[in-house]
């Protein structure tokens, strides 16, 4: 199983941008650096690679903004480097679509193994179970990671692609914060309001009402449950 990739390094720290690149070549990705936003989009525009860093403080246009922009277009998983204490901006990240981050100071070689983690999910079926799972007018391919609401295509992150399939093979079971960040992001610790951010967002593209969810209901108490919109 191929758990390399082309990876784009945005970061205008010289020598974050020189560790970063020295660690993710070692884990045998290809990696490509650029210092501030407008390149980035540029670079993605002219060759998406198969997974973007993002420091969030870049000189010009941000990486909040480079995000937004590049959620627009397309679903290349984004990872984020953030600034230890920055919650607000590390949340706007994972609101605008972003499917993992690391703070700053980081260990490269974290960074290198969140890296591999989101590119290894990004390519592999999250159920081997069945090809085809459905609710109602949701349909998902599990094989071709692809999703359809009332047939037409929803742009789903790899996080939200995964989460989504994870409730639809445990449907009427519910699971606390802590068990989905073990069990979809493969993480014994952290923090656990980044469940709640992708369960906003994939409530936003999954429900009628996001506001009144019936497919991924809220367990007081205990976190979330998948019941169905048939």
């Amino acid at each position: 199983m191929n758990e390399t990739g082309r990876v784009l390094v945005v970061d205008d720290d010289v020598t974050v941008r020189d560790v970063v690149r020295r660690y993710l070549e070692l884990a045998g990705h290809e990696v490509e650096l650029v210092g501030d936003g407008e390149h980035a989009l540029r670079r993605i525009a002219e060759r998406e690679p198969d997974l973007v860093v993002l420091d969030l403080m870049l000189p010009g246009i941000d990486g909040l903004e480079v995000c937004r922009r590049l959620r627009a277009r397309s679903a290349v998983p984004v990872v984020m480097l953030t600034a230890l204490g920055e919650e607000e901006d590390r949340i706007a990240g994972l609101q605008l679509g972003a499917d993992d981050y690391v703070t700053k100071p980081f260990s490269p070689r974290e960074l290198a193994l969140r890296v591999t983690s989101v590119l290894r999910r990004a390519r592999v079926p999250v159920d081997r179970a069945g090809a085809v799972l459905v609710d109602g007018n949701l349909r998902v391919d599990v094989g071709a990671r692809a999703v359809w609401l009332d047939g037409r295509e929803l742009p789903l992150t790899t996080r939200e692609f995964d989460l989504l399939v994870f409730f639809l093979a445990h449907r009427g079971r519910a699971f606390s914060r802590a068990e989905l960040l073990s069990r979809v992001w493969g993480w014994e610790f952290g923090d656990q309001s980044t469940v709640t951010v992708h369960v906003r967002r994939l409530r936003e593209k999954v429900e009628v009402d996001s506001a009144r969810p019936v497919r991924i209901v809220t367990v007081w108490g205990v976190g979330y449950r998948y019941d169905g919109g048939s």
